[in-house]
């Protein structure tokens, strides 16, 4: 293979058209991107005309965008397209499958919808001068209800995103073990399990495992959270990454993934970790990760690069056109409100939330070098999406070459091993 070059950026939540021309300093990321292979972004965004009932539950904001802004997308030189995450069914399967027609009619290469499972995780293939793409992609970060279906031998599949699910175990002392047994007895929340147990419909939990309702405890000598993937998750995965390694020169994961552990949201969460790991030992050649709006530290697993959050990219998500009924409801705010007045009560005036969190508004676009399908170096360009702007004009990024972004990503990146040069405002990282 020849030397392949790659970028990627985070979570692109576009609401609004570029003006003509771009907007002031879009000519400069749009060359930096232009400069690169292959170019991928996270469409954090559902892209249609009001062709899907929204959903009960959201990823937050109900996303839907004029599919238009699919081409102010493309002005950047963007050709690859991540289209599993906690917005993709804020409108349920009419909102997915227009969406995937919109991107379809434009001749966009995605993966992580589809309109049942299958398709949903198949990868999908972006042909280069210099060698053919793979990418599969996945979000951990969902509603059960926005999950894709199989097929069966009598019904059809269901649209949706493909899944990575995870179990979470609270690993605990004795002490705390039976405070927890205090508890559950008291509140009786495992009457239910307890009773299928006894009439036979359930195995009993395993010694030294206690149930807490959707939570597990098992005891153990110190304290701890251990978080692992869904086997039937994974494993659909690390096939379609040893089938995508036999039709492809590279081979890409994205994931969307919000979780943490603990309280430091900078951190993945363990199964993150454990995925993006084994993605690797099965083929993938880099993991790209993105969910939290913030950046999290990259790891060099056995030469491969993972990214475990790239921040945002696009950030308009206090211009969103409309919001449903339930929007207003629990906001408990009348169902005649405008968005902006929407936007205002939920953030307070500007005063709280995503709004007045810097680090939601300071990001990198990370590109890296192959050559005969080894990692050479990455690139790190700061980028600014404009936290003191109006909120017209905000959530768009400029180049900045702020060190101070790249030093924190380093610090970020240490407990990985990963060292970073910091010159002329980009940061390298090389093999």
């Amino acid at each position: 293979m020849k030397k392949m070059t790659l970028i990627a950026t985070g979570d692109a939540f576009i609401t609004r058209r570029f003006p003509e021309g771009g907007y002031e300093g879009f000519e400069q990321v749009r060359d930096v991107i232009s400069q690169y292979d292959v170019k991928f972004s996270n469409l954090e965004m559902t892209f249609h005309n009001e062709e899907g009932y929204p959903a009960a539950f959201s990823g937050g904001t109900w996303a839907m965008a004029d599919p238009r802004t699919l081409d102010d997308m493309r002005s950047f030189g963007f050709n690859l397209f991540n289209t599993a995450n906690n917005h993709s069914c804020d409108y349920s399967h009419g909102g997915v499958l227009a969406t995937i027609r919109n991107l379809e009619e434009r001749d966009m290469i995605f993966a992580g919808t589809g309109k049942n499972l299958s398709e949903a995780s198949k990868p999908c293939y972006l042909e280069t001068k210099n060698g053919r793409v793979a990418m599969i992609a996945v979000s951990s970060s969902f509603h059960e209800s926005g999950m894709a279906g199989g097929q069966s031998a009598e019904l059809i599949g269901r649209p949706g995103l493909n899944p990575l699910r995870y179990e979470t175990i609270y690993h605990v002392t004795e002490e705390n073990y039976k405070k927890a047994e205090e508890l559950a007895a008291l509140t009786k929340i495992n009457a239910t399990m307890e009773r299928s147990v006894k009439n036979g419909y359930k195995n009993p939990p395993a010694s030294g495992t206690l149930p807490f309702g959707t939570y597990k405890f098992v005891l153990d000598e110190k304290d701890w959270i251990e978080s692992v993937p869904f086997p039937a998750d994974m494993e659909r995965v690390e096939k379609e990454i040893i089938e995508a390694k036999k039709q492809a020169d590279i081979v890409l994961v994205s994931f969307h993934g919000h979780e943490t552990d603990g309280e430091d949201t900078t951190v993945p969460s363990m199964f993150l970790e454990t995925f993006s790991r084994r993605c690797v030992d099965a083929g993938a050649d880099a993991v790209i990760g993105h969910g939290p709006h913030e950046l999290r530290g990259i790891e060099i697993y056995h030469g491969a690069p993972i990214f475990y959050s790239l921040g945002n990219f696009l950030f308009e998500t206090e211009t969103v056109e409309k919001q449903p009924y339930d929007a207003y409801i629990n906001k408990k705010m009348p169902l005649d409100t405008k968005v902006g007045a929407y936007m205002d009560a939920r953030s307070k005036n500007g005063t709280a939330g995503y709004g007045v969190l810097p680090e939601i508004w300071l990001s990198v676009m990370a590109g890296w070098t192959m050559e005969d399908g080894h990692l050479t170096e990455i690139k790190l360009y700061p980028i600014s999406l404009g936290m003191t702007e109006k909120r017209p004009q905000k959530g768009v990024p400029v180049l900045t070459g702020d060190e101070n972004v790249l030093s924190y990503l380093a610090e970020l990146s240490k407990p990985y091993g990963t060292e970073m040069e910091i010159k002329d405002g980009v940061g390298t990282i090389r093999l």
